[in-house]
């Protein structure tokens, strides 16, 4: 694995933080590169004056923005958000001198270490930063015009993969938790949608099984309110390609379709591995006593999708479980959507333990 800097640090802290995580990353075996197109992973430490975008040429570059506070934020979400989408980045971090580091998410995910030197502040954000950056995305869509003609209307799981997203609505579970329109502009939304190849920021999503290999799914970015159209609104997930790194998707001709959910990755390895699950339903939300994720894999991430498809495989009923994502939300399986919904109403809290 390969690692590069950019950025000017603006202060002498921030310049020994930088080689601090340097150190970190080579004891982990990473080699020090030129060019941030041979990077693997690129680390933006970002001046007082604001981030520059970071470009990449790969989307399988990793890149983490580091900006310097003189003090630990009160609201996380609002200082590094706007970081994220100004720098490119797939994660952002807040660094405080001898104090801590703070980090966020693309999902919202936020959470800070502490400790009073440098030295042990880079350590312990290099042991969390590593596992998301050698993570692999599943993000890619392949869109085959074979959908039965039959299933061009839909049929009676898209119905029911309908009104669970209104219901999701009426729960309070959409949208996020927190007004992205206050945090990122227009043009700064149309950045994130280029750089995650998703139709927008709608959190959540909800899948149903159509036989033993397909399965219905909701499409990124749409509002879960508002699942009307088959084939655009909600596609049939009909396989994956793990050569091409892409879901397959059967779509009928005359429908424009939207991308998939993200997380169908995780979806199809969860039908795949059991046969008895019905339905999927991912909220960003919690439940509490249930067991979860240790690493806050991105959406979309193979080691995301094999982490929850392993803690549901020690579960005692895999068909009716609730798997929690680590400073993300919950996964949830059942026999349909309706019962999913009914077994985590009186037990679903908004609010997600962030650690």
């Amino acid at each position: 694995m390969t690692y590069a800097f950019i950025g000017k640090p603006g202060s002498p802290e921030f310049e020994r933080f930088g080689e601090e995580l340097a150190q970190a990353l080579e004891r982990r075996g990473y080699m020090r590169v030129a060019s941030t197109d041979e990077a693997d992973l690129v680390v933006n430490l970002v001046p007082p004056e604001g981030a520059r975008p970071f470009r990449r040429k790969s989307r399988g570059t990793f890149a983490a923005a580091i900006q310097q506070l003189t003090d630990a934020p009160e609201d996380i979400l609002k200082v590094n958000y706007p970081l994220l989408v100004q720098a490119l980045a797939n994660i952002a971090l807040c660094y405080v001198p001898s104090r801590g580091v703070w980090f966020t998410t693309m999902e919202r995910g936020h959470y800070g270490i502490e400790a009073s030197d440098d030295a042990t502040l880079a350590e312990q954000t290099i042991d969390r930063l590593v596992p998301l950056a050698e993570s692999k995305l599943v993000i890619d869509n392949e869109f085959r015009t074979d959908l039965e003609e039959e299933l061009w209307d839909g049929d009676e799981v898209t119905e029911e993969i309908r009104e669970a997203g209104g219901r999701m609505g009426d729960l309070d579970l959409l949208p996020a938790p927190f007004p992205i329109e206050d945090l990122l502009s227009e043009r700064e939304l149309r950045h994130v949608k280029r750089l995650y190849g998703i139709g927008g920021l709608s959190y959540g999503n909800l899948s149903s099984r159509k036989d033993e290999t397909r399965f219905w799914m909701s499409a990124s970015g749409v509002d879960k309110t508002k699942l009307d159209v088959p084939g655009r609104d909600i596609l049939l997930v009909s396989g994956y390609d793990p050569i091409e790194n892409r879901m397959i998707l059967s779509v009928p001709p005359n429908v424009e379709p939207r991308r998939v959910s993200v997380d169908a990755i995780e979806h199809w390895m969860i039908y795949q591995a059991h046969p008895e699950v019905g339905a999927i339903l991912h909220v960003h939300a919690w439940v509490e006593g249930i067991p979860a994720t240790d690493v806050n894999y991105p959406c979309g991430t193979e080691e995301l999708a094999t982490s929850v498809s392993e803690l549901l495989a020690q579960e005692p009923d895999p068909a009716h479980a609730v798997i929690g994502l680590r400073n993300h939300g919950i996964t949830a399986t059942g026999e349909s959507l309706t019962e999913i919904l009914d077994r985590i109403e009186p037990r679903v809290l908004r609010q997600i333990p962030m650690s």
